[in-house]
């Protein structure tokens, strides 16, 4: 099964320690490209989390971002660091009685950065929990790409369907054509009189019709379509596999379009070659 490189999934997360929120985005990128965004006390998460990406993804720009609130009932006992305290007090007091002004504040004194701290969560339980439930998120961001996938792969599977009914018009006008050919190259004999053998005749119309012929570059397109649905079906990654294919058949339709001479092929030529760039725009989303 395809899948596109264009997903969103998020998947909340609730303890007894608060909430937390994964969120996975991507866009199409050639290769894998992985931004992890992270609270400070889960950075270390981080090689964890890209390599869990890294096996089971394989293009994209991929975002994953983690929102994490504490509950504050939760936070633990508060606990004074009463040495730094005693220090900021006897140095508020020096400068106090060396400047005759000011009062010592104990709120901001409890405020000073170290004096209070709260009793740590076990963070290894909540790292725990919070991986299990990237995995989960991942699990319904890949079910995200597989959806959109599906109706990639319908899409391209009408085009495909539509490469094959110009194939047979343009196989349906040949025999026309080169009947054409042949009354048209008579005519400007006769009208220049011009006296030519049969076999010179026969000669001529034989080359003519080889620098007209289109049945390798139809049967290259048939050829085409059934190794491109061949590739839809496989369960790896096939996007880089499609994109190849579709220079495949520009290369046969722009062919066809060279040696055309005839309305119906040169209309014919240009149908294939918008519906080859639909499907080359819908395959630079797939993984």
């Amino acid at each position: 099964m395809i899948r596109s490189m264009t997903a969103f999934a998020r998947r909340d997360i609730k303890g007894e320690w608060g909430n937390a929120a994964w969120e996975l985005r991507s866009v199409n990128q050639r290769y894998l490209e992985t931004y992890i965004r992270l609270p400070e006390q889960f950075r270390s998460l981080e090689p964890v989390i890209r390599e869990r990406l890294r096996s089971r993804l394989t293009r994209g720009k991929v975002e994953c971002s983690l929102r994490f609130e504490l509950d504050g009932a939760n936070r633990g006992e508060l606990i004074l660091n009463e040495q730094l305290a005693r220090q900021l007090i006897s140095a508020a007091n020096w400068v106090k009685n060396y400047s005759h002004e000011g009062e010592i504040n104990p709120l901001e004194i409890l405020r000073w950065p170290g004096v209070m701290s709260a009793g740590e969560q076990d963070l290894d339980i909540i790292s725990e929990q919070l991986m299990a439930g990237l995995d989960e998120a991942i699990d319904a961001f890949i079910q995200s790409r597989e959806a959109e996938g599906a109706s990639l792969h319908t899409l391209i599977e009408q085009r495909l369907d539509g490469v094959l009914a110009e194939v047979a018009k343009v196989r349906q006008h040949m025999p026309e054509i080169l009947q054409w050919q042949r009354e048209r190259l008579q005519n400007k004999l006769e009208e220049a009189d011009i006296q030519v053998d049969n076999n010179r005749l026969e000669q001529e119309l034989i080359l003519l019709a080889q620098r007209v012929d289109v049945a390798e570059e139809l049967d290259r397109l048939e050829a085409h379509v059934k190794e491109t649905r061949n590739i839809l079906k496989k369960k790896e990654a096939t996007g880089r596999r499609l994109d190849f294919m579709m220079q495949e058949f520009n290369r046969e339709a722009n062919t066809l379009a060279s040696k055309s001479i005839n309305s119906e092929v040169t209309t014919s030529a240009v149908e294939l070659k918008v519906l080859i760039e639909q499907m080359r725009e819908q395959i630079q989303n797939i993984e």
